[in-house]
């Protein structure tokens, strides 16, 4: 598969070459039995009746950034989709659409990346598709996954947050901002690249983990575009609860202050990618946050707030200078093509 080691038009034609992309470089690193088929579509084996599906499209700038890639993004963020709601995370899809011209090189090390990441995750990549389409047509790559999960009954609600009530802490598992900056300072070369990692990562182990302790939570999200406010937001206007957080409770790393404060971003706002929000009992609080502390993902996990009675659909916060702001939900993007 030489191909000058580019990809062609006719890598997306469904001819030899095709055969030969998808045999060299998917079957070869995503392998599996399901996939291995190579039939219209995979055959899978579900045992229970309730199944979680998501899909995710990625189109990140830069493809490459500190702590990660597009293909490591596109499997942990569909990953995190599933587990978010309370679900096992089994299977995923994925389809690619490459530009002409597009280095076989880079190719690969996307796609080891997401073998990787499913591997590490315990999950299967097992079906798939590729289009390839004329240069300046595409930036470069652009995924999309797809993914199935396992649902037991009793999780069911952790999706709509019915069963959140005043008093359940609000818990998040470390810092904020993180990937907004990385990709910030890949984008636009800022020199300071190797001093904020993407936080992106497969967070079903640590959720997982989390959920062990029966009834404890009643409401998880993934804070990614849009950032901890949205999840927030949106939290409060869908169960018109009233929210409280704390400022100086969130974990914000100094660079990523420093640099909002430089280009006149609010960390609240930023997108994360290994970042969950809990809304959790009050009983179940202190112990949730011991299971988080003990995995790697989970070390900064902290209590930032709690669901009250007041301000029914609004989420207020302390501020660091002991007064008191209402969180809106974003308006406007403030960094496009952010995963």
């Amino acid at each position: 598969m030489k191909s000058d080691n580019k990809i062609l038009l006719s890598h997306g034609s469904g001819g030899k070459l095709s055969h030969d992309l998808i045999g060299e470089m998917f079957v070869k690193y995503f392998s599996n039995p399901e996939l291995v088929a190579q039939t219209d579509s995979a055959i899978l084996e579900l045992s229970q009746k309730n199944i979680a599906f998501t899909t995710d499209s990625y189109v990140v700038d830069p493809i490459f950034f500190q702590g990660g890639n597009i293909g490591k993004l596109a499997v942990c963020g569909t990953i995190n989709d599933l587990s978010v709601s309370g679900a096992k995370p089994l299977y995923l899809s994925c389809g690619f659409i490459i530009e002409e011209g597009f280095p076989l090189a880079d190719l690969e090390t996307i796609v080891k990346t997401m073998a990787e990441e499913a591997r590490h995750a315990g999950v299967k990549i097992v079906t798939g598709d590729t289009k390839v389409v004329n240069r300046g047509k595409c930036d470069k790559i652009f995924i999309n996954t797809a993914g199935i999960g396992m649902l037991h009954k009793d999780k069911k609600h952790i999706s709509f947050g019915t069963n959140i009530s005043a008093g359940d802490k609000i818990i998040i598992n470390g810092s904020i901002g993180d990937h907004g900056i990385a990709i910030l300072a890949a984008r636009e070369s800022l020199g300071f690249e190797s001093l904020v990692n993407s936080d992106c990562a497969a967070l079903n182990g640590l959720i997982s983990e989390a959920l062990k302790i029966p009834g404890s939570i009643n409401f998880m999200r993934d804070a990614t575009r849009g950032g901890l406010a949205t999840v927030l937001c949106e939290l409060a206007k869908n169960q018109k609860s009233g929210i409280w957080v704390n400022e100086k409770d969130i974990p914000v790393k100094e660079i990523v202050k420093g640099t909002c404060e430089i280009f006149g971003f609010d960390p609240l706002y930023l997108a994360n990618e290994g970042k969950v929000v809990m809304v959790v009992t009050k009983e179940a609080a202190s112990e949730v946050i011991k299971i988080l502390k003990s995995h790697p993902l989970g070390k900064e996990a902290v209590i930032i707030g709690e669901i009250t009675e007041n301000n029914p659909g609004k989420v207020v916060m302390q501020t660091e200078v002991g007064g008191r702001r209402v969180i809106d939900m974003l308006a406007g993007e403030m960094l496009p093509r952010i995963c």
